[in-house]
């Protein structure tokens, strides 16, 4: 007969209560350091600043919060769980102060942008326009003209050499090119103007402005941030998706692009946008090779072409009279320049989500 040992039951641990060193800051007590917090930056901006100033209560407010938060956590709970949370409060507050120059400078362009956000500013241009009235449909016209020029040439270059590094580059060539895409993406804006300037000054002669030379600046600006978003969301593709694909026997081109590049189609196609962003608005390089115009222009080979940052720049360079009309003009184009640029987010946000393999949806 063999006997059945069982194991016996461990004894449940005794529930002892924690002592109030190990209690959690409750919500009261964190409603309190806050109140605390604001007191002290309204009495720190009365005996520090001379005066009671939004500015000043946020600062000495939110270091007495930090102090006070640490200093209530330490008291309550641990060393550990103190930093924690202080780490937590920098750390928000370093985000509320990047968000907030963000925040304002939208509301700023949003305010002073609306009054003439009508139709007439879509669909009338500056010819003939001296003070009041006019509309920036031109500039609209121009700017996604010179916009798309610059992304079809850099777009196809910056995703075929984001390949050839990710998938094909392992010698020196692939680091020379490294190295030049890293140098690229510091060139300033009108040494790209500059640049397309003494191209089609050699191609066809001194004085000429068009869209292409425009696009073919922007390209220069637009090129390598396509290469490195491109390049690092290439790298973020799992290695055992290529070998799978490897196994079965596909080649490696038909691997990147029935397999690599649909998985990562959110992501290039966002830093697509990113880089479209980082050139839309412009101003330098376009002064040089595109010039001002005051009506529309359709054919990006010839004649001068306007775009909304450019219009923005002459809305207060050269207002006219009344100057308020042509501030007011600038401001538009910029908060149509900040539309377009959100409207294109969401545009390659709704491709990508159709691009991307069901799986990853």
């Amino acid at each position: 007969m063999g006997a059945t040992m069982t194991r016996p039951d461990r004894p449940a641990p005794d529930s002892a209560p924690e002592p109030l060193a190990q209690v959690a800051v409750t919500r009261a007590v964190h409603v309190a350091v806050v109140a605390a917090a604001l007191v002290a930056g309204l009495v720190l901006s009365l005996l520090l600043a001379g005066g009671i100033s939004v500015g000043h209560m946020l600062v000495f407010g939110f270091a007495a919060y930090l102090a006070l938060i640490y200093t209530v956590t330490r008291r309550l709970e641990d060393r550990r769980e103190a930093t924690n949370r202080l780490m937590t409060g920098v750390a928000t507050g370093a985000f509320i102060l990047v968000l907030f120059p963000i925040v304002s400078v939208l509301w700023t362009v949003i305010e002073n942008g609306a009054p003439r956000f009508d139709t007439t500013f879509f669909t009338e241009t500056m010819r003939g326009v001296v003070g009041e009235g006019g509309g920036g449909k031109h500039a609209i016209i121009g700017t996604l003209i010179i916009t798309g020029v610059a992304a079809a040439f850099s777009v196809p270059i910056g995703l075929m050499v984001a390949i050839y590094l990710v998938e094909y580059g392992r010698g020196r060539l692939a680091r020379w090119v490294t190295t030049m895409v890293d140098v690229m993406t510091g060139v300033p804006s009108i040494v790209a103007g500059l640049f397309a300037y003494s191209l089609f000054v050699l191609l066809t002669g001194p004085g000429h402005r068009s869209g292409l030379a425009g696009g073919v600046a922007l390209a220069v600006l637009m090129t390598p941030v396509v290469i490195r978003t491109s390049e690092e969301m290439l790298r973020l593709v799992p290695n055992e998706l290529r070998e799978a694909s490897y196994a079965l026997g596909v080649t490696r081109w038909r691997t990147v692009v029935k397999v690599v590049l649909p998985t990562a189609a959110a992501g290039v196609l966002t830093g697509i946008t990113l880089a479209i962003a980082r050139v839309i608005g412009e101003t330098a390089p376009l002064l040089l090779v595109a010039g001002l115009a005051q009506d529309t222009n359709l054919n990006p080979l010839e004649g001068r072409m306007t775009t909304l940052p450019v219009m923005a720049y002459y809305g207060y360079q050269s207002p006219g009279l009344p100057p308020e009309a042509g501030y007011q003009r600038g401001w538009t184009a910029a908060f149509v320049l900040v539309m377009i640029v959100a409207i294109l987010f969401v545009i390659a946000r709704l491709i990508a989500k159709l691009l991307q393999p069901k799986g990853l949806r």
